[in-house]
């Protein structure tokens, strides 16, 4: 179902491609938007044991795709070094696939905004709390159930490591 990485050396591990979502802080979810268009968004996120969380509004263009097709990728750039002298770049991404679902239940609700909001504000345990509780009603969470991933990085970060 999914396609194998033509350049099979530049391929990173699992466990290396789980460190690039673990340690990144934003990536861009792909959707089929309207009219068969692709729709990709930045988005804050956050990766918990295969699964990937993001918050958004509960109407407009993302969950409106969502709501339409549940397939979706999200991608991470974790290093993007330009390199002039040699035209090119040595570059590190890690890409999932799967499929996206609006949480309905408040408690897998809470449980997932809770992981985004511990990310991102760690050393704001009593702010993050009354934030999450004051927005509460407004928020929707999304989870993206990952059925393949790859990581990948340029040949000359392969040889580097080798």
């Amino acid at each position: 179902m999914f396609r194998e990485m033509r350049r099979k050396k530049q391929l990173l591990s699992e466990m290396e491609t789980i460190r690039i979502f673990e340690r990144g802080t934003s990536g861009t979810l792909a959707l089929l938007g309207d009219e068969g268009y692709p729709y990709a968004v930045p988005m804050s996120y956050c990766y918990v044991n295969g699964k990937i969380f993001f918050h958004c509004a509960k109407s407009g263009h993302k969950i409106d795709a969502v709501r339409s097709c549940d397939k979706a990728s999200f991608c991470v750039i974790d290093q993007d070094q330009i390199v002039p002298a040699e035209f090119t770049t040595y570059f590190r991404s890690a890409i999932a696939f799967g499929r996206v679902r609006e949480i309905q239940d408040d408690g897998e609700k809470l449980a997932a905004i809770t992981l985004l909001a511990e990310k991102y504000s760690p050393d704001y345990t009593e702010g993050r709390k009354a934030e999450i509780q004051r927005e509460f009603n407004a928020l929707c969470m999304l989870e993206l159930r990952i059925e393949h991933m790859s990581g990948k990085e340029a040949l000359e970060l392969v040889r580097a490591r080798e």
